[in-house]
């Protein structure tokens, strides 16, 4: 059986009321897509649902929290395919590879997700007026890449460099990726992967003995 309450001893939501939760995160996303986060209301969130906008007042406190939720499911999602692909694989550079091509095959199919997390870091502010969504939010992604590329040092297939240093670049790397392919659809996704794999493979591999 399933549990009915939540580890922090709250009530699991209903299946209707998780359903209902995912229309509305669902409905934002192509909202944010079509007409910016500007012009993103809760109102044209709900007419695009086909829902009152009382009922994600429900759900949700507010815009802010929308955006925030819309944030957690996308990562969720994407930890969700990429882990698997990467799990398995018995050397770091080839995790490291893995990882690289299983978020441009995530993004690949997931255009609109990408489009509305451009939306939301670029406009969602903290209270005090910060980017909700700046570079330390990439830390846990920071971490795991280091710890990657810490066991590639200690196994023998890395060379010594710092691990903070590649697992910032490769992220930027990565980023760069996303916003070339956003203002070039046409461009080839999973190419760039490969190449972004190559670039970083070749930089990270130890000397082979003279």
């Amino acid at each position: 059986m399933r549990p009915e309450n939540q580890p922090d001893g709250q009530k699991k939501p209903s299946f209707i009321k998780e359903a209902r939760r995912a229309q509305i995160i669902e409905s934002a996303i192509e909202t944010l897509t079509e007409l910016g986060y500007a012009n993103t209301s809760l109102a044209h969130i709900a007419e695009r649902a086909g829902i009152s906008k009382g009922v994600i007042s429900y759900h949700f406190t507010g815009k802010t929290e929308l955006m925030e939720r819309i944030v957690e499911q996308v990562y969720l999602d994407i930890a969700q395919f990429v882990v698997p692909r990467t799990e398995g694989e018995t050397t770091a550079a080839r995790a490291l590879r893995a990882n690289i091509r299983a978020v441009a095959e995530y993004m690949r199919g997931h255009r609109a997700q990408l489009l509305a997390l451009g939306e939301i870091f670029n406009n969602l502010r903290s209270p005090d007026g910060r980017s909700r969504y700046g570079a330390v939010f990439n830390e846990p992604i920071y971490k795991d890449r280091e710890t990657l590329f810490r066991l590639g040092q200690q196994n023998g297939e890395f060379r010594s460099f710092d691990p903070r240093v590649m697992s910032v670049t490769v992220q930027a790397a990565i980023d760069s990726m996303f916003a070339y392919w956003v203002a070039h659809p046409e461009h080839d996704l999973e190419a760039h992967a490969d190449e972004l794999a190559d670039l970083f493979e070749h930089a990270a591999r130890a000397a082979p003995p003279a």
